[in-house]
């Protein structure tokens, strides 16, 4: 780390680099082995001196000419054990402008990012202040500038300064100092050069409409020194950012709803929803007082063009947005609107269907979108504003046009298969890419694309689709904005393993493992969802520049995001490549087990018997019943102990996958395929040569209790290995993880002003809560998936403010669907949660619904989402006849086909009075209006 007081940039010299002196003073309490840096935009940090038990400093020599526009600067804190935890964003500017002293002070607070006042400041809730920005005012002589945030003050309401001395207006309530709202802060320049220091000072709020002072702040008295140069010296400058007025924060609270796009329908659509019906969405959430829309991942996802892509979490770019949302009338416009007359019947076939048909809806779509690319495309390449977006994104947007190409041109989204171009080189792009660069007069474009062969064709035509996505998300986003609503995305946490982003940079991700989840009650044999899990060794090393770079074009659209699966950032699960079940993964990275252990534990350490497929004749009779003798011939060699190996054609999974196609489907096969790939996880260790405390050793397989391995096993070997398999899951990873998650969630929370969400569901470890408050991270709590140990079920009355309660998610059932699905369960939680006594109703009548929606409604949770399906299900003559039609995902199927849409128009949704009245009431009565 630098030790130098002097950045290469700044300096003493003449002319416009003449430089000043600039003091900065950090307070903050440091412990022995922890400090501070001060980081500027470029890259460099600069290590604080411990001043006091209050303070650290760092003096600088600055050339204010160089920053014409301010500096932007904040701080990292240093623990003892290593651990850089850098602010939120503080929004921290020095600006030179009119500064005529020589010695700048300036006095910081640290903003670290667990404080609840960051929440307030992020994205969502600028859309809930209208304040407007109001211009600095001319500088007139003055010593001392106070900087200070709060956010989320009424719109008649103003922060005002009052304090010692006549400067300071002697703490005169009925006349304080006004401060002006500067950006994200308040701010005053005084001029206290004829004032007797020490001086203090207090921030209150002033009512502008009645002219009346409402209260001082909280806390003791602000504190004014002396500088290190007499004040009477009019060459001395001193500026406080007093990081957050100590005002009691709102208690906000707010609802939402959450649903696919490709989910709405409206009357005007194409078989499924578009980012142009999204302004719909948002007058009818504004009518009933919701504050936020949610929508899952909205990328491309087109690999094979069939509705295998309808999974919108396997997306072929972790930036391009999805063709199926474009709207053909916008896009064809009045002047190509014939365009559209031979598809109008069509058009309304498809959008009366009650799902998705994923394949119709595009291909009828890429028909008209070819056609139309045709007819405007001079026009477009010319567009100044077009131009401006490309040089904004060409960092993906480029390699990203010649993916598709070079995807449809090879016939596979694999480019491991391409004839050319499969390993990626930025030269390749930019020579291809040259003929549509702007500036080329003349770009050598076929007349018909429908029928071109032409390269530029083929490219131009997805950056045409890009720009047009581009700009209906935006104006959707932006009338969400003006109508006071937030818009809400989603990342996954996994990146589809034939994707551009794989392709442009491979050594980012460990293409030799497959991500995926432990087994769970949704998913027995665990998930794969066949992701390469991260390099993220490679990925701080560049600082994380893919991770800054998604959340900065994220952010053009949305005010916060689902971290999906954010318990990926602290390990994932990850599954070889010769494994089909998620139940053969592991988590990586995670301290190992090793032969040691089990010597200690006193049971030795048979390699053979505790990692080697164990199988038996009663395994197999167990397994197979009265096929089991022709499974052991076909498949199995008999070993001289009298216990069975698989032959080396079918030792894994992925071996019997491919044996299995090569065979004419029958019921015997179906009934090989489940029993085989049973065998071949009947294990109790795996090789861990990822372990992350040095490599080697071994892990668990996950639910070892359930494996006839373990059940053949004698009680007392039983009994150690439990009490090692309890150890590496639940106790010895805790700290480790720990520590991986705040070497990347910091600097990755550090990139964005968005409100981050965390969906910590599954097997969550021990500190995932502490490093989640730490961060300011939103929890989600699901009545249906307690945390706690040992409940059935969590009440949102007991959910943390810094939360999103929700019903159902996506991966779930919806309320009606859930109460159906196990009566005891159902019964229990009538008697228990509803405290209702007597016999549970057998089906969630509209009052049962409309009970759990109150009880959402009503959580101290900062926000309440809920899907339509469950809003709707408190209707009887609105929701569904069948609540199992009303379910978007089923984990446990790798396959499912995405493609629930809403039964009711959105434009009839508005009609619905009584329906959105009692939307309304429940808002209001929440306090969520």
């Amino acid at each position: 780390m630098p030790t130098s007081d002097r950045l290469p940039f700044m300096g003493r010299g003449c002319g416009t680099n003449i430089s000043m002196k600039v003091h900065f003073y950090l307070r903050y309490a440091t412990k022995f082995g922890e400090s501070f840096s001060l980081c500027f935009p470029n890259g460099q940090r600069h290590p604080l001196e411990y001043l006091s038990d209050d303070y650290c400093f760092i003096s600088l020599d600055i050339a204010p000419a160089l920053f014409p526009n301010g500096l932007a600067y904040s701080y990292e804190f240093h623990t003892a054990d290593g651990l850089i935890k850098p602010e939120t964003d503080p929004h921290r500017r020095l600006d030179f402008a009119d500064l005529k002293a020589e010695l700048l002070e300036v006095h910081d607070f640290f903003n670290p990012m667990g404080s609840l006042g960051n929440v307030f400041t992020t994205q969502p809730f600028r859309s809930l202040e209208r304040r407007p920005t109001e211009q600095k005012p001319k500088k007139s002589p003055s010593t001392h500038t106070f900087k200070v945030k709060a956010p989320l003050l009424k719109d008649d309401e103003a922060l005002c300064l009052l304090g010692h001395g006549k400067a300071l207006r002697n703490w005169d309530t009925t006349a304080p100092i006004l401060l002006k709202s500067i950006g994200a802060w308040w701010e005053t320049c005084l001029d206290l050069s004829q004032e007797e220091f020490p001086l203090s000072y207090k921030y209150g709020v002033w009512n502008t409409r009645t002219n009346k002072f409402l209260g001082f702040e909280e806390g003791g008295n602000r504190p004014i020194y002396a500088g290190q140069i007499s004040t009477l010296n009019p060459q001395l400058s001193t500026l406080f950012h007093d990081n957050f007025a100590r005002l009691p924060l709102p208690n906000w609270k707010g609802a939402g709803v959450a649903i696919p796009v490709f989910s709405l329908r409206s009357k005007k659509s194409w078989g499924v929803g578009e980012f142009t019906d999204l302004p719909l969405l948002v007058d009818w959430a504004k009518s009933v007082g919701l504050k936020l829309i949610q929508l899952l991942p909205i990328n491309d996802t087109t690999a094979t063009h069939t509705w295998v892509d309808s999974y919108p979490y396997s997306a072929i770019s972790a930036f391009a947005l999805h063709p199926i949302y474009l709207n053909m009338e916008q896009l064809a416009g009045t002047k190509h609107a014939a365009v559209l007359k031979p598809y109008l019947k069509k058009q309304k076939a498809m959008n009366a269907l009650e799902a998705v048909d994923y394949e119709a809806v595009l291909q009828t779509k890429w028909d008209i979108i070819r056609q139309l690319y045709d007819l405007q495309k001079a026009d477009w390449i010319k567009d100044a504003d077009y131009q401006a977006y490309y040089e904004s994104n060409k960092h993906w947007l480029a390699p990203y046009a010649v993916f598709c190409w070079l995807r449809d041109a090879n016939g596979t989204a694999d480019f491991s298969h391409w004839s050319k171009y499969s390993k990626f080189k930025q030269a390749d792009i930019d020579k291809l890419l040259t003929p549509l660069h702007p500036a080329n007069p003349v770009h050598p474009v076929k007349k018909n694309i429908a029928n071109s062969v032409n390269t530029s064709d083929q490219i131009g035509l997805h950056l045409f689709v890009q720009w047009h996505l581009h700009l209906q998300l935006k104006s959707a986003a932006d009338y969400a904005h003006a109508n006071g609503l937030s818009m809400k995305g989603d990342i996954p946490i996994g990146i589809y393993r034939y994707s551009c982003d794989a392709w442009v940079a491979p050594d980012l991700y460990d293409m030799n493992a497959q991500a995926g989840a432990p087994p769970d009650d949704f998913a027995e044999k665990g998930q794969n969802w066949g992701f390469p899990t991260y390099n993220w060794a490679k990925m701080k090393a560049d600082g994380f520049a893919w991770w800054r770079q998604r959340f900065e074009q994220m952010s053009l659209y949305f005010d916060a995001f689902r971290i999906d699966h954010i318990l990926g950032f602290f390990r994932i699960w990850s599954i070889p490549m010769d494994a089909i079940e998620g139940i053969l993964g592991q988590f990586v990275p995670a301290i190992p087990v090793t032969e040691e252990e089990f010597r200690k534990a006193g049971i030795g350490f048979d390699h053979d018997r505790l990692c080697r497929p164990y199988i038996t004749d009663k395994v197999l009779q167990e397994v197979f019943s009265t096929e089991a003798a022709q499974v052991a011939a076909q498949f199995l060699v008999v070993r001289p102990d009298g216990r069975y190996d698989l032959k080396p054609e079918f030792d894994t999974q992925q071996k019997v996958k491919a044996w299995m196609k090569t065979q004419p489907p029958n019921d015997f096969l179906g009934l090989v395929r489940d029993g085989l790939y049973s065998l071949i996880s009947n294990v109790i260790l795996l090789s861990a040569p990822h372990g992350g405390a040095g490599g080697g050793g071994f892990a668990f397989r996950f639910g070892i209790e359930k494996t006839s391995s373990f059940k053949h096993l004698p009680e007392g070997v039983k009994a150690a290995l439990k009490a090692l398999y309890l150890d590496y899951f639940y106790r010895r990873q805790d700290d480790f993880w720990q520590r991986e998650a705040m070497e990347k969630l910091p600097a990755l929370k550090a990139a964005t002003q968005m409100l981050i969400c965390g969906e910590d569901l599954g097997m969550v470890p021990g500190c995932v809560p502490d490093v989640m408050q730490e961060l300011g991270i939103l929890s989600l709590e699901i009545q249906r998936m307690p945390k706690a140990t040992g409940a059935t079920f969590f009440h949102p009355k007991d959910a943390p403010y810094l939360s999103v309660v929700t019903p159902s998610t996506h991966d779930m059932s919806t309320l009606r669907g859930w109460w159906e699905e196990d009566r005891a369960l159902t019964q229990r939680f009538y008697n228990e949660i509803l405290q209702r006594s007597g016999e549970a109703p057998y089906f969630c009548e509209a009052w049962v619904n409309k009970i759990l929606l109150e009880q959402h409604f009503h959580s101290p949770a900062m926000w309440a989402i809920f899907q339509l399906q469950d809003l709707l299900g408190m209707d009887e003559t609105l929701r569904r006849k069948n609540p199992h039609d009303e379910r978007i995902n089923v984990p446990s199927n790798p396959k499912h086909y995405w493609r629930y849409r809403a039964h009711i128009a959105l434009e009839d949704l508005m009609e619905t009075e009584g329906f959105n009245q009692a939307i309304r009431k429940m808002v209001g009565e929440s306090g969520r209006g």
